[in-house]
């Protein structure tokens, strides 16, 4: 299991990594990444739930991949310097849209495959 969660990883900030090169902006990608990978992390947990993957596969790509992918730890940082440039406005709809956007894409996503079974 804990071979599968890093081999996950590892993919997972490969992809993180790609998507900085491809996405210039500095808050954009690591916006992106985390909403993105909510919303992947909430259907392969709905699908973990409804043992339609193995706990292989939800160690791979839900905690490995999806863990590695998403970068809380960039947003916090991103934040900070906002902060220490004197852009509040920028910080506080920053963190406002990633949580707002994240949390709303994963409950979206978990509320309409709820539905539809």
């Amino acid at each position: 299991m804990i071979i599968s969660v890093a081999i996950g990883g590892f993919f997972g900030s490969i992809f993180r990594f790609l998507v900085a090169l491809h996405v210039t902006k500095r808050l954009v990608g690591t916006w992106l990444v985390n909403i993105i990978g909510s919303a992947l992390l909430a259907y392969l947990f709905y699908q973990h739930l409804q043992s339609n993957i193995s706990g292989f596969v939800w160690a791979f790509a839900g905690i490995g991949f999806c863990g590695a992918f998403t970068t809380f730890s960039t947003f916090g940082n991103e934040t900070i310097l906002l902060l220490m440039e004197h852009k509040y406005k920028q910080a506080f709809l920053y963190i406002c849209s990633s949580l707002l956007l994240s949390i709303g894409t994963a409950t979206a996503i978990l509320y309409l495959l709820n539905t539809s079974t």
